[in-house]
């Protein structure tokens, strides 16, 4: 981070995004996906071997970005110019923005995941539940690769200038869809509809959503990036529940209890649009107080978040439970993995697992998420004085 008085100079090829901004957002939307085709892919098929197609994506999404900034740090640290270099960190002589030196590591954690994976599957057999050893080495990587190149397309956006600079708060915004896709994807087994009445639903939700979207809204330039991102993982999710059913697919593992015939779709997303759109709303309200009464603000963000979502995620699960979403659009019963007995418990709510959703239960979470929307308004914050 560069002090305001101490700015570097910038140039023409630094106005606004450039193409391997575009390519590093696209590379690393394949972890969500890629994420999202392999938890089908143990729910149609069970494990097969460690090159599945999913697999494979996922790596995707951490090396395409990897090299790409690999080859930025060779190009700033040998042709660059001296305001290239000045806009770059150096780390044992080689230059790079930033962001790089996150995705780079990011993605070596990725990598060294995959043999270890392999190595546990093969000595401990399948994994009972998403968290491993591994998989957290594995999702550690994901998030510093999705970190990375949110830090690089912010500081772009930084120096972009005219039309450009909305073009490039888009592409900031797109990057943010696809970390809260990501959240959503490593908070799969504690999101099922048949927990959403659930207290402890909510505070998790309250823990990671507000931080999430107050972070775009807050260092974003678009008007409504919250929203944005929102839709990025809404669409994202809508697109893989009526995709992946087109593909047939069949158990490779037992016990079947579900013989399905086509690979399984995720659960129907959150509707998280509708508090990501009154965040933005608030937002733009209390642009003026920027730093000044963070702690303030980040108290009415947590009301409007919790007064939205716990009702309209409430009366949207019982539909989700329910005969009319049984189709092809909300994906009813298909999510379920072919290990999962047939039973009246699939479709109703799992008070068992949690606490009900109560006053005592409301308050925590709107403490929990009244300091989730303190860390993203301070980490948006960051991202605005990102100069690297």
């Amino acid at each position: 981070i560069i002090p305001t008085g101490a700015q570097p100079s910038t140039t023409s090829s630094r106005s606004s995004i450039p193409w391997h901004g575009w390519v590093a957002v696209g590379g690393v939307a394949c972890l969500p996906i890629g994420l999202l085709w392999d938890i089908s892919w143990h729910s149609t098929i069970g494990r097969d071997t460690f090159w599945t197609p999913a697999h494979i994506v996922i790596q995707l999404g951490g090396l395409v970005p990897a090299f790409l900034f690999a080859w930025l740090a060779l190009k700033t640290t040998l042709w660059g110019t001296a305001d290239e270099r000045a806009a770059a960190v150096g780390i044992f002589g080689v230059r790079a923005p930033l962001g790089a030196w996150v995705t780079m590591w990011g993605a070596a954690m990725m990598v060294t995941s995959a043999p270890f994976d392999d190595w546990w599957h093969n000595t401990y057999g399948l994994d009972v539940q998403i968290v491993s050893p591994p998989h957290s080495v594995l999702g550690t990587g994901m998030l510093a690769v999705t970190m990375g190149v949110l830090l690089f397309v912010f500081s772009w956006q930084k120096h972009a200038v005219g039309h450009r600079q909305k073009t490039g708060a888009l592409v900031c915004a797109l990057a943010a869809g696809v970390m809260v896709t990501l959240f959503s994807d490593f908070m799969t087994e504690i999101t099922f509809p048949n927990l959403q009445h659930g207290a402890t639903f909510y505070q998790i939700a309250a823990a990671v959503y507000p931080l999430a979207l107050v972070l775009t809204a807050r260092a974003s330039q678009l008007r409504w990036p919250a929203t944005i991102a929102a839709a990025a993982y809404m669409g994202v999710y809508m697109l893989m529940i009526w995709i992946l059913p087109l593909f047939p697919a069949h158990p490779k593992l037992g016990p079947i209890y579900r013989p399905v015939d086509h690979m399984v779709p995720p659960a129907f997303p959150i509707l998280l649009i509708v508090p990501a759109l009154a965040i933005d709303l608030l937002m733009h309200r209390a642009a003026r107080w920027m730093n000044r009464r963070d702690w303030l603000l980040a108290l009415g963000l947590a009301a409007v978040f919790l007064a939205l979502f716990v009702p309209v995620q409430w009366f949207f699960s019982a539909f989700l439970l329910s005969d009319s979403a049984d189709n092809w659009f909300f994906a009813r019963s298909g999510h379920w993995p072919y290990f999962a007995e047939h039973s009246a418990w699939l479709n109703k709510f799992w008070i068992r697992r949690g606490a009900p959703l109560s006053f005592s239960g409301l308050a925590a979470a709107f403490a929990i998420a009244t300091i989730s929307s303190r860390l993203g308004l301070a980490c948006g914050n960051y991202l605005l004085k990102v100069r690297r």
